[in-house]
């Protein structure tokens, strides 16, 4: 569990905010009515509440600030050295000193402010002296503002510390710059390092958390470490030096045996000969990274000589002191972050070496002596000189078998991939599952074009019984169309049909280019009434011509017209005689002109129908389907109006609470808007 958690710390505020955070307090949370009538002990406890009040909020902020940022001495050295690289320990305890100070001048402040406002003998000057308290107090915290500002950025680059545990488990990745110290965590932990070809990629300390016999081991990405003095090292090196100087952890030096990282055997081996004083006491593992561009065995003699003195080195590493040197079967270890050779036995090496050094320190402590008569190991013994073999279904074994022998003989893309080129070179073919009559066709280049006609739209496998069918269908559609005499070109007409043709094909036109005129016009020309047509298009003459032409008498429907036109110049309506007729005690009615009274019985008022009455093209079964759905309208239209919607798309959402009739005097008390 990690001891130390700096994103709980809370924010420090500027020294302007502080000052307005604290008076705003004192002013909601004192009374704020004081008359001069009062008595002057009650004038002198009113302010004294207030300078009180104030000094306690103040001693409240500044010792939060002071008691949740961390003692350097008083926790882990790991923590203590990082801090002081970071951020410079004199300057953090001269901040934190100085808030402390603050908080004393602020308690002495108002201790002396409450000894004169026991003595003040009217309102005015207690009033005066509870502003100069408070003046003093505020000066004293303006004063230390830089120190505020300066704990606040602390404060903000603490919290995006990595969360380690200096007590548990941990790996320790360590080496030259662009060695593949990232790239090894990646893939070991879930963690998701930046990776880049150039040095110094990373600049802090990276956190990852990876699982090795049921225990959480936490690896710790360390940056890059150049081989030079101590006191040149930055600040970006100094975070791996304190890493490796206070975590008990087991330690992987990476040695890139390509030198494509840009530093050679020899400059890796003397920055691992500077700094293996660190390594005491640890678990050290020298790993060479890279061996996809450079096998270990590759690598000159001198460069061999050079990683054989490494290894001597770190066999010396002790797990206690006192001890001997380890054995060497996981201290010198190669793999590629690349292809991922041997990473995970990299992993498991580090780990085991760590898990047997802390069971061996345990086993040395004196706490193990108290535990172990508490422990019996039971060892059972043979009863008889029989073997007992385990006993494996041979079901079983086949089945093993037969997965084994599959993983060994399927290749997947990624193999084939690998084997020929890698990625950009090895292109994958889709061809090879096809299912065909012959195998040799699956890489058969299929034309795109033949003959002028695409291919593709030919790829049918019934396209031979198809194409019968559509042959044979088009022989019964010519048959049928030789059968047929009538043809719309002239030929089979007579001279007057082709003329009547002609001129309705021209007249056709004709209408079609008026109807293209008036519509590109419609919009910019006026609409006319008929009995402002100058032109004489619509005249009774000129349809009697036309009527007469198609062989209809037009004295009838001329005779109409002129009725209408008669009876729409004034002439009131008179009673119908259509009620007469159904209505046998209808009074008779003398009608004066001849003319009216033909007219007046020629023609009958419409009756007005209920509004259920189906009337015939509305689509209604019959009434009571028109009743049902005219109620459905009016409900349905209920809402709408109710809201004053003027239709079904009107979704205009009004402003219901205007802003100008709503928003006014705050009520006491109220600061949202601060």
């Amino acid at each position: 569990m990690v001891q130390y958690n700096f994103k709980k710390i809370t924010v420090v505020p500027k020294g302007k905010d502080f000052i307005d955070i604290i008076l705003s307090r004192t002013q909601r949370q004192t009374p704020t009515v004081v008359h001069k009538g009062y008595a002057i002990s009650r004038l002198r406890q009113f302010y004294m509440r207030k300078v009180k009040y104030t000094q306690s909020n103040f001693h409240e902020k500044l010792s939060t600030i002071v008691d949740e940022f961390p003692r350097l001495d008083g926790i882990h050295p790991f923590y203590g050295d990082l801090l002081h690289v970071l951020y410079n320990k004199d300057h953090y305890k001269l901040a934190l000193g100085q808030i402390n100070t603050a908080r004393n001048l602020i308690s002495k402040i108002a201790k002396d402010y409450v000894k004169l406002l026991k003595y003040g003998d009217s309102l005015y000057r207690c009033k005066s002296l509870k502003v100069a308290a408070l003046g003093r107090m505020c000066t004293v915290i303006k004063r230390i503002g830089p120190s505020l500002a300066y704990l606040e950025q602390i404060r903000q680059h603490m919290a995006r510390l990595p969360s380690i545990d200096p007590n548990t488990r941990t790996v320790l990745i360590c080496g030259y710059p662009n060695v593949g110290k990232s790239s090894f965590i990646n893939k070991i932990t879930r963690a998701d390092v930046d990776v880049q070809p150039y040095a110094f990629t990373t600049k802090s300390l990276f956190v990852g958390h990876t699982d090795y016999k049921y225990l959480r081991y936490q690896v710790i990405d360390t940056p890059g470490i150049l081989d030079r003095p101590f006191e040149d090292r930055n600040i970006i090196e100094m975070c791996s030096i304190t890493a490796l100087a206070h975590l008990r952890a087991a330690v992987l030096f990476f040695l890139d045996v390509s030198g494509s990282c840009g530093y050679s055997i020899a400059q890796q081996a003397a920055l691992f000969h500077s700094i293996k004083s660190l390594f005491m006491n640890k678990p050290l593992t020298i790993v060479c990274n890279k061996t996809d561009l450079q096998p270990l065995e590759g690598i000159s003699e001198e460069d061999m000589k050079l990683v054989m003195e490494m290894k001597s080195e770190a066999m010396k590493t002790l797990v206690a002191q006192g001890g001997e040197a380890t054995n060497d079967a996981d201290v010198l270890l190669t793999m590629s972050t690349l292809t991922e050779d041997g990473v995970i036995a990299v992993k498991n090496a580090a780990c085991e070496r760590l898990l047997n050094q802390r069971v061996e320190l345990k086993m040395k402590s004196k706490k193990i002596n108290d535990c172990l008569n508490r422990f019996h190991v039971a060892m059972p013994k043979p009863r008889d000189q029989r073997e007992r073999p385990p006993c494996i279904p041979q079901a079983v074994l086949e089945a093993k078998a037969k997965e084994a022998a599959e993983k060994e003989k399927r290749k997947t893309e990624k193999d084939l991939e690998d084997e020929n080129g890698g990625a950009g070179v090895y292109s994958a073919s889709l061809k090879k599952n096809y299912i065909l009559a012959n195998d040799e066709w699956k890489e058969d280049v299929l034309p795109e074009i033949l003959d002028g006609h695409n291919v593709y739209d030919f790829i049918d496998p019934d396209i031979l019984q198809r194409l019968e069918e559509l042959e044979s269908e088009e022989g019964i559609r010519q048959a049928e169309e030789g059968d047929e005499d009538f043809e719309l070109d002239g030929e089979e007409l007579t001279p007057e049909e082709k003329e009547a043709l002609s001129e309705i094909r021209k007249k056709k036109s004709l209408l079609i280019q008026e109807h293209r005129m008036k519509k590109s016009t419609a919009e910019s020309r006026p609409t006319v009434p008929r009995k402002f047509d100058k032109d004489r298009k619509f005249t009774t003459k000129r349809m009697g011509r036309q009527l007469s032409a198609m062989g209809v008498d037009p004295s009838k429907a001329i005779t109409r017209l002129r009725e209408r036109s008669l009876s729409r110049k004034g002439r009131k309506r008179e009673r119908s005689t259509d009620r007469e007729h159904d209505g046998g005690d209808a009074m008779d009615v003398d009608q004066p002109n001849k003319k009216l009274r033909l007219r007046s019985t020629s023609r009958s008022r419409s009756r007005s129908r209920p509004p259920g009455e189906v009337v015939p093209g509305e689509g209604f079964k019959d009434s009571v389907q028109k009743n049902k759905a005219l109620k459905l309208f009016k409900n349905s239209a209920k809402k709408r109006n109710k809201d004053a919607r003027r239709g079904e798309a009107d979704r205009v959402i009004p402003t219901l609470k205007p802003k100008h009739l709503f928003s006014g005097k705050r009520s006491i008390g109220k600061t949202e808007r601060r």
